[in-house]
């Protein structure tokens, strides 16, 4: 296997709530918690889960956006951020690395200059890696412009005279034109209209095949995960619960918390009735996070060692990871006693 382009290891942000007279945090949210996970070259890794989870932390903690607390960040096989080793990245120390990772943000209105028109939107990372000279610059940008569906012609206008799909695309042009190898989507599609979003999520696809791109994809809708991403990681309150190949994920969820997401998709069959798994109460608040596994609260399975007891992450087949006590008794409920004896 491939070495990984991007690896996290124990990474934790907390953001301060508030602070003392002496200047001491008093509280603060733990919005990732102890999470190491790896993507590797070509692959389209999904995050999925519940707002406040803490996906768009985890990608703006990896293109060094934001300051982790603790843990290791690598990137490239280049040490972005590590803890225990006093590291992170300065501004002109990123720079060189900015170029093979970039972002589409949510909300393609906000990420647009209305100042600038969208060929010099594009054309901007351009000139600031002083990648080509502005002739050059100038053609890349119509280039990438049209590649995404829209026409060089335009390139004059200024964002506020596209619709929403087409700012979507101007962004994706934009993330495009340093020719990167790493993109973090950041819920690229739920600003969009329905109808809109499965043409930029088609145009995603064949982007990530023609340019052999690598994306963390981050997304509530559990449907788009399953058609673009290869693998799947499920976050809870900052924490991985599970990661899988996609159709793993899918079609054999072990942990509670997975099932019950997946559960709520629409069945493809008309008049086949969902099988949906109840959930109780509201995910708790991260500034007081509960003891043992954080999902017990909810878990319609949980036991007394649930609350008492973190969970260790365990291997439950090839390349598919849980973190739950009881996943191979309720895995033996579902498929037979001797349902994971082998694993």
């Amino acid at each position: 296997m491939a070495e990984p382009l991007v690896k996290l290891e124990k990474l934790r942000k907390d953001f301060p709530l508030g602070r003392s007279f002496f200047n001491r945090v008093k509280h603060s949210v733990r919005a990732v918690d102890d999470l190491s996970m790896e993507i590797f070259p070509g692959e389209s890794f999904g995050l999925v889960g519940e707002s406040g989870s803490g996906k768009s932390t985890i990608g703006r903690c990896i293109l060094n956006l934001i300051s982790p607390s603790s843990g290791r960040i690598e990137f490239a096989g280049k040490t972005i951020f590590d803890s225990e080793r006093g590291i992170l990245l300065s501004y002109k120390e990123m720079l060189p690395l900015r170029r093979d990772m970039q972002v589409i943000f949510q909300d393609p209105t906000a990420s647009l200059d209305p100042r600038m028109n969208i060929g010099n939107i594009v054309m901007e990372g351009l000139k600031k890696h002083r990648i080509v000279e502005r002739g050059e610059a100038e053609k890349r940008a119509g280039d990438y412009l049209e590649l995404c569906g829209i026409s060089r012609d335009l390139s004059r206008r200024r964002p506020e005279e596209f619709s929403g799909g087409q700012k979507q695309r101007i962004g994706i042009a934009r993330a495009l034109a340093l020719r990167p190898r790493f993109i973090v989507a950041d819920e690229p599609l739920s600003a969009l209209d329905v109808s809109v979003q499965s043409q930029i999520l088609n145009l995603m696809r064949s982007l990530k095949k023609q340019f052999n791109l690598t994306f963390l994809f981050i997304s509530h809708d559990l449907r788009t995960v399953e058609y673009f991403c290869d693998r799947i990681g499920v976050l809870y309150l900052g924490s991985l619960v599970e990661i899988g190949v996609t159709d793993d994920i899918i079609n054999n969820p072990l942990h509670p918390y997975t099932q019950v997401l997946f559960s709520s998709i629409p069945r493809d069959m008309p008049g086949l009735k969902p099988v949906r798994i109840p959930l109780k109460g509201e995910i708790p608040s991260a500034i007081n996070a509960p003891p043992g596994c954080k999902f017990h609260t909810r878990c319609p399975n949980s036991q007394e060692i649930c609350g008492r007891q973190v969970p260790a992450f365990e291997k439950a087949g090839d390349g598919h990871f849980v973190v739950c006590h009881r996943w191979r008794e309720l895995l033996r409920g579902r498929t037979g006693d001797n349902a994971g004896a082998d694993i």
